[in-house]
């Protein structure tokens, strides 16, 4: 069995606020242009007028990556800064009304509004995709059944939408109670083979309900362009760093569980009602939480299975080099997760004086200052 290079593409959704007001702006035609001309095919228009989406090169590991994504976020904040904008990357804007945003004039996105009706409306979300290359077809299959069972931890690390339309939500990911309503979103389920999986997305092919399979939007899937494993589950970090240790952990899990393919053994297969419990976890939680140990039967914190985590890719992160990446994961969320930073910034802003409006607004100066931070 020959071993792929695993190679690692991360893609990033932004929201742009203007400068002053740090209320949701749209793109104008000139940023695009600017940004197109400066990164080719590494941006473009994202469903809503106020985002805008980057994605990586193919990259050898995660140094690669950060070099690569450190480019995409400078290159954009600077651009957006002519404009009077400022991006931001978060996964809900803490203060924005999705009923004042309008879709991007481009037919996949009239398609998709059309199709899903109301639903599409709230669609005011940005994700982090990171795609691991896995040449071979059945081994994609096994391996994305295997992942599954780490989806909540890696939305747990991840979370950063607390808030929703001026309210705090209570939530570490509000996120997901928005694309959750959408068909074909959620845990993917089980395929025992290629061929099994073809024929499952083939059949809603022929039938005209969709194009192909990048109307599939699980949380976790084959990626519908490239040959890869394409993990969906994540909000977007406003932090770089922390972006690149979640894409790193996505890249070893994946070396990890190839190994113990190629040693005729795998990761136990639990049942998606049960990943679905500490997915609810994770999503109401988030780091600061815990989630159900299946082996153990118990409910054991974040803190501890991370840990456990980055023992069991200790060998994967050595040998794609991201083992410093890695062991910052818990240094990384010691500090706070982004939903507990973002809730920070708003309590210390009520403190000071300031009103719900006031805080809210504190809490996107914040998210700018993490978006600059690494850059």
């Amino acid at each position: 069995m020959t071993d792929p290079d695993f190679t690692i593409g991360v893609e990033e959704e932004y929201l742009l606020v203007d400068a002053d007001t740090l209320a949701l702006a749209v793109a104008p035609p000139a940023l695009m242009e600017a940004c197109r001309a400066e990164l080719a095919g590494q941006v473009s228009p994202e469903f809503l007028q106020c985002q805008i989406e980057i994605g990586t090169r193919v990259c050898a590991g995660v140094a690669a990556a950060r070099d690569d994504l450190k480019r995409l976020r400078s290159t954009v904040a600077r651009q957006a800064a002519r404009h009077g904008l400022v991006p931001i990357a978060v996964s809900c804007h803490p203060f924005a009304d999705w009923k004042e945003q309008h879709h991007t004039d481009k037919d996949r996105y009239n398609d998709l509004r059309r199709d899903l009706g109301g639903v599409a409306r709230r669609l005011l979300i940005c994700g982090m995709h990171v795609h691991v290359g896995i040449p071979d077809e059945d081994a994609r299959i096994d391996l994305v059944n295997q992942l599954s069972y780490f989806l909540p931890h890696l939305l747990a690390m991840s979370a950063s939408s607390p808030f929703w339309q001026g309210e705090d939500t209570g939530l570490a990911s509000y996120r997901l109670t928005v694309f959750d309503n959408l068909p074909r979103t959620g845990l993917p389920p089980r395929f025992a083979s290629w061929a099994e999986y073809q024929r499952t997305v083939g059949a809603l092919v022929k039938m005209g309900l969709i194009e192909d399979s990048s109307k599939i939007w699980w949380d976790l899937r084959p990626s519908a362009r490239f040959p890869t494993i394409e993990t969906r589950i994540c909000d977007v970090s406003p932090r770089l760093e922390m972006a690149l240790s979640i894409a790193a952990m996505v890249q070893c899990l994946t070396r990890m569980l190839w190994r113990l393919r190629r040693a005729n053994q795998r990761w136990r297969i639990y049942d998606n009602f049960l990943i679905a419990e500490n997915r609810w976890r994770a999503q109401r939680y988030g780091a600061r939480g815990a989630l159900i140990d299946f082996g153990r039967q118990q409910v054991v914190p974040i803190a501890e299975l991370l840990a456990e985590m980055i023992a069991l890719v200790a060998e994967d992160a050595e040998a794609l080099g991201s083992s410093a990446e890695i062991a910052a994961l818990p240094s990384l969320l010691s500090e706070g997760p982004s939903a507990e930073r973002q809730r920070a910034a708003f309590t210390e802003a009520v403190a000071a004086g300031d009103d719900t409006e006031g805080a809210l607004r504190a809490v996107v100066r914040h998210l700018i200052e993490e978006f600059h931070a690494d850059l």
